[in-house]
């Protein structure tokens, strides 16, 4: 579903594949472990910017009308255009080189390296908006879209994140609602590499 992600790729590499001018983030460091909680990466309609994995649905509530109080990190396609707790909310995309599972039980988990099997970009759909923190701080926060995972992620987790071709991520950021839908589907099977991550030190950002 993603649980964390890493982006290798230079920043001004990242830009171009994208079509965008990279800013102020050409000096951003190579990252092999982005957890949430962290600053990331985002693609909007305005650009390459950066902010928080994870939104803090303050003020939002759940349809028995009751507020939402865990730190969202990921949301559901099925319900994402549905839910209250998700009212108002604006479209992302994640640009990464690819994402992090583990399986099997605590203390004994194997992580995997979920990457494009010819490299490159993998695009995540995402939905975003601005907590104001204590003190009047506002903090531009996301969180991924995720989906029913293809047959070479299902023996890995129940969900994956929801991919974007190239050519749909305009549409992601600002098609209706409609269109935004029918791009939330299972990356078709046979372009990702799944490997073992016993070299990441996962205490690292």
């Amino acid at each position: 579903m993603p649980g964390r992600f890493f982006l290798t790729t230079p920043m001004t590499q990242v830009a171009e594949a994208l079509g965008t001018p990279v800013g102020d983030l050409a000096e951003e460091p190579p990252r092999q472990n982005i957890q949430p909680g962290q600053e990331i990466v985002t693609l909007t309609a305005d650009g390459l910017t950066r902010m928080r994995w994870g939104m803090i649905p303050v003020g939002r509530v759940n349809a028995r009308g009751r507020p939402v109080m865990e730190t969202i990190i990921n949301a559901r396609s099925e319900t994402v255009f549905d839910k209250s707790a998700f009212e108002g909310v604006g479209r992302a995309v994640i640009p990464v080189d690819g994402w992090y599972e583990w399986t099997g039980e605590k203390r004994r988990k194997t992580a995997w390296r979920i990457a494009p099997t010819n490299g490159g970009l993998l695009l995540f759909a995402a939905i975003t908006d601005c907590w104001q923190a204590p003190g009047g701080t506002s903090v531009h926060q996301i969180a991924a879209v995720t989906c029913e995972p293809n047959a070479e992620v299902r023996p890995i987790h129940h969900r994956m994140g929801v991919i974007l071709e190239p050519e749909d991520v305009q549409t992601w950021l600002s098609g209706d609602e409609e269109e935004a839908k029918a791009l939330t589907q299972p990356w078709p099977e046979g372009r990702l590499a799944i490997e073992e991550a016993s070299d990441v030190d996962w205490s690292a950002a």
